[in-house]
């Protein structure tokens, strides 16, 4: 069975306003500018990235480490 233990978190290093591209790069192991350029593309395609950044923010939590 095919088991996951890692979580995604809000990144505490790697952050611009909340960290939550940041957090997406740490989980995927990929840069941050690159999950920021996706998120752009969102936000310009209709506006759903805003959205889908501000339910992450408030959704998740701070890296621990």
């Amino acid at each position: 069975m095919w088991t996951n233990n890692k979580k995604l978190y809000k990144s505490t290093t790697d952050r611009k306003l909340f960290g939550v591209c940041g957090g997406i790069a740490e989980y995927f192991g990929i840069d941050s500018s690159i999950v920021r350029l996706g998120l752009v593309l969102f936000v310009l395609a209709g506006g759903s990235g805003v959205l889908f950044y501000l339910i992450a923010a408030l959704v998740l939590s701070d890296n621990p480490d």
